[in-house]
């Protein structure tokens, strides 16, 4: 009786697991695989005709200059995921105090976070518009003779990607903090209090040590969701002017899509997802020594 209880169990496990396992096998195992095939491949969206050519796309990326600019923007955009988490720490610890209107406070950090990335993107082109931007408006008030033309040069609008990316992800930072800052001793703090610890040093010594493991989520996290952004960059820039916003993600969607390269997209794919796994496999190295359990 006990056996076919078990058995029992088991088959209902099978049944509520069943979709799901289903659902990534056709719409994550089964186009990983056929991708890694593609990329022996020359073939051409909608051609019927498909040769295997080998090495030859992992050769053409070797020598592809437009790779490795595709390559430097990423890391570029991936500096907005430290700069967000730290921000976003910051205004965690603030409104974490007894503070006038906290509640709504929050809720306005985290609005933009649920807000569609192709409206937030449309806001902030009209923000950074370099002629009748508020911002450039603001610059010229306070003296700022050259302020910077943001999206619409090359010098720049990576790192205005970088400013729309720090917003965006602020918010759901700060949650994810505030959670972690809910756990917190508040016995432990008052006893660092009355040793005469100072503010910044209780910050610095206690609270951030003992939310490492938060830092340790967002930041694997964070990491990977930038690798992997194209709407917001597609709708604002196109990954223009001159290819300065085209990251790897959105590189991979021009030669699929613009090109219908598919063969030379899969390996571009399969590259983004090498330079993904490093910098995951580098993070959980490097976090035994910083992260405290």
């Amino acid at each position: 009786m006990h056996n076919n209880w078990m058995r029992r169990q088991r088959m209902l496990g099978y049944i509520f697991v069943g979709p799901n396992m289903l659902g990534v096998l056709l719409f994550f195992l089964i186009p990983a695989v056929y991708s890694f095939g593609l990329m022996f491949t020359d073939y051409k969206f909608m051609n019927p005709d498909m040769a295997f050519i080998g090495m030859d796309n992992m050769k053409r990326l070797v020598k592809d200059p437009l790779f490795y600019l595709s390559l430097r923007n990423t890391l570029i955009f991936l500096l907005a995921v430290p700069v967000s988490i730290v921000l976003g720490f910051i205004v965690a610890v603030i409104l974490n105090q007894k503070i006038y209107l906290k509640k709504l406070l929050r809720g306005l950090y985290f609005m933009p976070y649920i807000t569609s990335g192709v409206a937030v993107a449309f806001v902030w082109m009209l923000l950074f518009q370099p002629n009748q931007g508020p911002i450039n408006g603001f610059l010229r008030s306070i003296g700022v003779d050259n302020p910077p033309g943001w999206l619409s040069t090359t010098t720049s609008s990576m790192y205005a990607i970088d400013i729309i990316w720090i917003w965006f992800m602020l918010g759901y930072n700060m949650i994810i903090y505030l959670a972690a800052l809910q756990e917190v001793s508040s016995e432990l703090l008052e006893a660092a209090k009355m040793d005469g610890a100072r503010p910044l040093q209780i910050l610095r010594r206690i609270i951030w040590p003992l939310v490492s493991p938060t830092t340790f989520l967002l930041l694997i996290t964070g990491l990977i969701m930038a690798i992997k952004t194209f709407g917001i960059i597609q709708a604002t820039t196109q990954g223009g002017p001159g290819n300065s916003t085209t990251i790897l993600s959105l590189y991979v969607y021009q030669n699929a899509f613009r090109y219908y390269d598919m063969g030379y997209a899969a390996t571009v794919s399969w590259a983004l997802f090498a330079i993904i796994l490093l910098i995951t496999v580098l993070q959980w190295v490097g976090q035994k020594r910083w992260v405290h359990y």
